[in-house]
């Protein structure tokens, strides 16, 4: 793993969370997408050297709906930006790690992505990133 790529934050409302994170960064989000296949919208911040993904659930059974369900509004995941995604689930497996994703598939940002499960990495929920190429 070579940085921290993002930190997502699960949101009930994003155009109001944007309001709130640009007052906050002092800048207005670079970024808005929709990812149908998760059933959220991205929204994206620069803060400094590091991104912060805002994720609004598009639908009652996307992730992100349950999760504001069970827990509320904050800290959804924690995303690592790696060089081959199909290397690092291998390697990650190999550890003992869960992984919710056995393959990349493609995310927001033009990455791909695949997800470790929290309950083997002290229950905090692990997205590794790879640029697609251009």
């Amino acid at each position: 793993m070579r940085k921290i790529e993002h930190i997502g934050i699960a949101v009930k409302d994003i155009e109001k969370s944007n309001q709130l994170f640009a007052s906050l960064f002092g800048k207005e989000h670079y970024k808005i997408e929709d990812v149908k296949s998760e059933g959220v919208k991205t929204s994206f911040f620069k803060c400094g050297p590091n991104k912060i993904e805002l994720l609004q659930a598009t639908n009652k059974n996307s992730p992100i709906a349950k999760f504001i369900e069970k827990k509320g509004e904050g800290i959804h995941h924690i995303a690592f930006a790696v060089d081959n995604i199909e290397k690092e689930i291998e390697r990650l497996t190999k550890e003992g790690f869960e992984m919710i994703h056995k393959a990349p598939k493609k995310g927001a940002d033009n990455k791909l992505i695949a997800f470790l499960h929290p309950k083997s990495s002290n229950g905090v929920l692990v997205e590794l990133c790879q640029e697609i190429d251009k």
